[in-house]
């Protein structure tokens, strides 16, 4: 490790300190230059750790580990994320229904969570509170939206334009080029004029990765302690209270057809 990577790693730890000295009191100390380049984060760094570094950083990660490292369940399988349809984004998308339909106390339509948010796989066997920060690291919440079906169609065919996000509750019919050619709501035609419930993240409601549907919805609510990595330890929890196994398949919710 050069000198300007161990400035870095220091200066990353040091930083932290500074935060939480700053917003306590006022320093004397000012701003009178700043060091940088491009330093490229490789597997170097597990291979060649520097041990200043993992000094500096031991007792942090020890604390990280304890809070990461307790079992929570277990999944029966490997499960990924991937278009157009795939066993992760579907139990992802399953568990932010069901959630809804428990805050609404009535059963939400569907449920909408974009590949682009999954970060991680869920591997085969011991699930942990690392396994789910890991698939879902950013402070993302459930949404609950009411949109009629002329909305909710527009949404679909947004979705069929990049060739599928996780979906529940709906299926979707869509050819190679990302155009959507069915769509249906617990196995009905979609009606214009019919108010649906979707349950989605704050992210996604406000109309951002290319979902500008969302951003029509006629009501939106946002359900109280419901951050989507929360729901996601509960639904694990509850898996294992009832001696299961957490997992999910490819149904068929997102079919790809021959261009017509």
């Amino acid at each position: 490790m050069n000198c300007l990577e161990k400035k870095l790693v220091k200066g990353m730890v040091l930083g932290v300190f500074a935060g939480w000295l700053l917003t306590g009191c006022s320093s004397g100390y000012s701003l009178v230059g700043v060091e940088g380049g491009r330093i490229a984060i490789t597997d170097k760094y597990d291979r060649n750790p520097d041990p200043e570094a993992l000094s500096i950083l031991k007792p942090y990660q020890q604390k990280v580990d304890s809070i990461m490292s307790p079992v929570i369940g277990h999944s029966a399988k490997d499960m990924r994320s991937y278009r157009p349809e795939s066993p992760l984004s579907n139990w992802i998308a399953d568990v932010l229904r069901q959630a809804a339909s428990k805050a609404n106390g009535k059963p939400a339509d569907v449920a909408v969570m974009n590949m682009g948010g999954i970060r991680n796989a869920m591997p085969e066997g011991e699930i942990t509170y690392g396994t789910i920060y890991e698939i879902a690291p950013f402070e993302n919440a459930l949404c609950v939206l009411t949109m009629d079906g002329a909305t909710l169609k527009e949404l679909f065919t947004e979705i069929a334009a990049v060739h599928g996000e996780g979906l529940s509750g709906a299926s979707l019919k869509i050819d190679k080029e990302g155009n959507l050619l069915e769509a249906k709501v617990n196995g009905r035609p979609i009606e214009p004029n019919k108010l649906y419930t979707v349950a989605t993240i704050d992210y996604l409601a406000e109309g951002n990765d290319r979902m500008m549907a969302f951003r029509k919805a006629k009501s939106k609510t946002l359900p109280k302690d419901a951050l989507l990595r929360t729901l996601l330890m509960d639904a694990v929890r509850q898996c294992e209270q009832k001696g299961q196994f957490v997992s999910a398949q490819v149904e068929g919710r997102i079919k790809v057809s021959a261009s017509n």
